[in-house]
């Protein structure tokens, strides 16, 4: 690296990463999807479709729908599981040579165990993404990141059994986002990813139907920005944790909204449903303001916002 260019690099839980801009869950396949569009390793790090145990078929169609400045989706967890996972999905993502970050979902606390003790073993597994805006069959449908108490617990549970990285990702679905970040940090948590989408719906007046086979769905896209913003600035007050933001990052710009407020890394997510290419070009634009602004490491604007 010349002495005028930025180093980008950054440490998040333990993982080096070569910049801070990562894929969002669910937004980026797994990785090999996005290939023909870009150098996937280039990124900082890919973070995948959610696994489950057993393979999924998702929800009923239509499954997606624009909104004013972004998009519900209601995918319904679609995935072929984690045996087909390590089998077939990760010896290819491995050949891009970057931090691989597996987001896990279930239904019972000993299902996100079982994914814990299979995947963190697993070759080219850096760290895990735990999904808690997943409904609890044993607590009557009671979503893991709407109760500190069932966060906890389930943090606990997979951060004994984990040999990698434990990332949870908030749901942004709750009345104080900070109760269940603090919760996770002291059940052992090593790093917070927030926000998930937002639950909402749309509807078509005309035939008096929602627009999804689901009703209902998680917003996403540049409309849930400010949002997401003002709740990594929240966290980043309370809790000693690395955290990974994400909410409609469209621009280095965007994310550079996230990093000033305490992000350490940022997630790119319905921006890659516009514009395929769209993490490399927030890379880009992340070292162009790092020499603009004469800033020797992206790392040293972690936290930094002034007036406030």
């Amino acid at each position: 690296m010349s002495a005028m260019e930025p180093d980008l690099s950054v440490e998040l839980a333990g993982l080096k990463l070569a910049n801070p801009v990562m894929s969002a869950s669910g937004t980026f396949g797994y990785g090999t999807e996005y290939a023909p569009y870009l150098d996937c390793s280039r990124l900082g790090a890919i973070v995948t479709k959610a696994v489950t145990l057993e393979a999924r078929a998702g929800n009923p169609p239509p499954r997606v729908r624009e909104t004013p400045a972004g998009m519900l989706n209601s995918i319904g967890l679609q995935n072929p599981g984690v045996e087909a996972f390590i089998a077939e999905k990760l010896p290819p993502l491995r050949e891009f040579g970057v931090p691989i970050i597996v987001n896990i979902s279930g239904q019972r606390i000993e299902d996100f165990v079982r994914l814990a003790e299979r995947l963190s073993q697993a070759d080219g597994v850096s760290a895990l993404e735990v999904n808690i805006s997943c409904p609890n069959v044993e607590h009557e449908g009671m979503f893991f990141g709407t109760d500190p108490e069932l966060t906890a617990r389930l943090v606990a549970a997979i951060a004994e059994t984990s040999a990698a990285p434990v990332i949870v990702k908030l749901s942004p679905n709750v009345t104080d986002i900070v109760e269940m970040s603090v919760a996770a940090q002291q059940a052992g948590a090593d790093a917070l990813s927030l926000i998930n989408t937002l639950l909402g719906m749309s509807i078509d007046v005309e035939a008096r139907r929602p627009h999804l086979g689901n009703v209902t769905g998680g917003l996403s896209g540049p409309a849930i920005r400010p949002v997401a913003v003002r709740m990594v600035y929240e966290v980043a007050q309370e809790v000693d944790l690395p955290l990974i933001g994400m909410g409609g990052i469209m621009t280095a710009r965007d994310a550079l909204e996230f990093i000033l407020v305490g992000a350490t890394a940022v997630g790119v997510g319905t921006a890659n449903f516009v514009e395929p290419a769209s993490t490399v070009r927030v890379i880009d634009g992340l070292a162009e303001y790092c020499r603009r602004h004469g800033v020797p490491r992206v790392a040293d604007l972690v936290g930094a916002l002034e007036g406030t």
